[in-house]
């Protein structure tokens, strides 16, 4: 499948007189950083005076163009018309609560101001720290075009038309998920005009980078149809880090290779009225000005990739050769995966595209082939344990076909339903009861009827389904994929007497207590390292180490959860792709390897790359047996659990 230049440059290349964006969006470790540099490079090559910016927490362009750039607009020393700025989102948010609070401190209290300051730790406030920098730079009349490497979300979009009657709120002098609303009076028309511009497909472009997986090009799907609700047309795919025709040279990576070309054809039919373009895997990480060059020539002048597989390595292949099994610990896995007294619950977390959901699913076989009562539970609206395990799975558990061994998925929009239903019906209550002629019941329904539809409401609902499943009776472990991130269970913190729902206009303050102990006994569970382990699932590369790692910090340091076990996935197999571009590759993952090691004091689960991924229970024990740290616990677990 060759690329569509000509459509691409369309995208990109500005036609009007004032400043156009090009948005790049995309998983971590997708290569969007990479895509967006040379997106920027090549406009400026071009003639276009070109700002580039990322709100990437694990930003990388002072890596990429090998210098250093920051938290302020920087010009690129071998790209004339270039200028770069990483934005710092934890400098950003901190810059956003005091510009917030300043103007209060003299018409508050000090117990007015604290509320406020409690209010402004919410993980909302974060998303809107990043977007006032998408609006700052979205006035940039000194430049042709703004490339912004990680666009807003849905999510994030949607957090900006709350509350969705501007005016009514800012009246009554309420509150939001995001803080005051008194303190964005002045913003209303910022955002208003932001999001105007977003929908504007004539000023913005937006696009998604993405691997030639079948799962990222879902994730793909399913973010470009949820933007597309809020009125924001995606008008360009690239798909990146395909296996060269030329170094595939024995059957498996030949198989991959394979896999990978019927993927972009699926893509070209799937998305067949934007512009798609495709650049391949290199043999290390694309850094400098000349590979820049090379991927924006590939994208938008329709040139032929520069693949340099360059020399092997120093060292022969033997010395080279990696023992996973002397990476890790066997023990020390087994430690974080048994029940110490009573349920034992395991959190795989991570990015999309790192193989959490088969990582979790192959792990939950595992424990059950051993003799535990395994349950396994998805969060992902994607589903994939029905893909995994090829059997149906539910909103309730039920077996898969293996002894000791159910599955659940946690259905969001049922899971919402039940929430605005509890939510609503608690608030009708609580008013009916009031006798108070001055309070409109009608409107304060409505109101929180419309913060409901805030995507933090979604976060509460599925976080509430979750919660019910540590009362769930005979089992020994609970595999959780995809765990709540530091972001939601930080929802949990806003200044509410009741943890258990969001602040919704200070309508639910003193509401249910025991909803709020629940959640507190929950969050000690899984705060308990006798109790509970959260394991980082990642492959060996720059972003998905990095944003795994910055997950990490923000679980111990906001949340006090601490990481108790890291699987490294998608290792190159020794025994396949005997050539200098894999040497390079294998090289590369081995550097990451020890600092991933370095990054995380907890044991090391090491998984393989495989041909396909594993589908059904004989694949996923199999692909158990190849993962070192989980290969002997199995046997292990389940010499200790059989009776002698």
């Amino acid at each position: 499948m060759t690329s569509k230049p000509t459509d691409a440059r369309t995208v990109v290349e500005p036609t009007n007189d004032g400043t156009e964006f090009v948005f790049f969006s995309g998983k971590g470790g997708v290569g969007k950083s990479t895509v967006s540099c040379a997106t920027a490079t090549w406009l400026a090559d071009n003639g276009y005076d070109t700002l580039l910016v990322t709100t990437d927490p694990a930003p990388n362009l002072s890596d990429i163009f090998d210098q250093n750039i920051g938290h302020e607009v920087t010009a690129i020393d071998e790209v004339e018309n270039l200028a770069a700025i990483e934005i710092d989102p934890d400098a950003a948010a901190e810059e956003y609560r005091q510009e917030t609070i300043e103007p209060m401190r003299q018409l508050l209290d000090d117990e007015q101001l604290e509320t406020v300051e409690e209010q402004l730790n919410s993980p909302c406030v974060e998303e809107i720290a990043a977007f006032d920098n998408f609006v700052d730079f979205m006035d940039s009349p000194e430049y042709d075009v703004v490339v912004f490497d990680t666009a807003p979300t849905g999510h994030t979009i949607r957090l900006m038309e709350l509350p969705t009657d501007w005016n009514a709120e800012l009246e009554k002098g309420g509150s939001t998920c995001i803080g005051p609303a008194a303190s964005m009076e002045d913003k209303k028309a910022d955002y208003e005009r932001a999001i105007d511009t977003l929908q504007d497909a004539d000023r913005t472009s937006f696009a998604f980078v993405g691997k030639p997986e079948a799962s990222s090009i879902d994730e793909i799907e399913r973010s470009a149809a949820d933007l597309a609700d809020l009125g924001i047309e995606s008008q360009m795919l690239v798909v990146n880090g395909y296996l060269p025709e030329s170094v595939c040279e024995d059957p498996f990576f030949r198989g991959k290779r394979t896999d990978e070309q019927s993927v972009i054809d699926r893509v070209a039919s799937t998305f067949d009225e934007q512009a798609l373009a495709t650049y391949p895997l290199q043999p290390g990480e694309i850094t400098g000005v000349d590979l820049l060059s090379d991927v924006g020539g590939v994208l938008y002048d329709g040139e032929d990739a520069t693949v340099d597989v360059g020399t092997v390595p120093d060292a022969t292949t033997d010395e080279r050769s990696v023992d996973f099994d002397s990476l890790t610990d066997p023990d020390a896995v087994a430690e974080q995966l048994r029940p110490v007294d009573g349920t034992r619950y395991l959190f795989f977390t991570g990015k999309g595209g790192v193989g959490k959901s088969t990582v979790a699913s192959t792990t939950a076989t595992a424990l059950a082939e051993g003799g535990y009562e395994t349950l396994v539970v998805t969060t992902d609206p994607a589903a994939h344990l029905e893909d995994i395990f090829e059997e149906s799975v539910g909103h309730d558990p039920t077996s898969v076909g293996q002894e000791n061994l159910d599955a659940a998925r946690i259905d969001q929009e049922e899971a919402l339903e039940e929430y605005r239903t509890h939510v609503l019906d608690h608030v009708t209550e609580m008013y009916q009861e009031k006798d108070d002629s001055a309070i409109d019941v009608d409107a304060a329904i409505q109101n929180v009827e419309e913060e409901l539809e805030s995507p933090c409401a979604e976060e509460m609902a599925a976080l509430e389904k979750f919660v019910s499943y540590f009362d769930e009776d005979g089992y020994d472990v609970v595999v959780f994929d995809t765990a709540p991130t530091g972001h939601t269970l930080r929802l949990l913190e806003l200044p509410s007497d009741w943890k258990g729902f969001m602040d919704l206009g200070s309508l639910t303050k003193g509401a249910a207590p025991e909803k709020g102990d629940k959640y507190d006994d929950v969050i000690e569970t899984m705060q308990n390292p006798d109790k509970s382990t959260f394991a980082f699932v990642m492959y060996p590369e720059y972003t998905p180490m990095m944003e795994a790692y910055r997950a990490a910090e923000d679980l111990r340091d906001q949340v006090g959860i601490e990481t108790s076990l890291v699987v490294a996935n998608y290792l190159l197999p020794q025994e396949y792709g005997d050539n200098a571009f894999f040497e390079n590759r294998r090289a590369q993952q081995e550097r990451y390897l020890d600092e991933i090691s370095d990054r995380f004091d907890a044991p090391t689960m090491l998984a393989p790359l495989r041909r396909d991924e594993p589908v059904g229970l004989d694949e996923l024990r199999s692909f158990g047996a190849e993962i070192a740290g989980l290969s002997s616990v199995r046997e292990e677990i389940q010499e200790e659990v059989t009776p002698s």
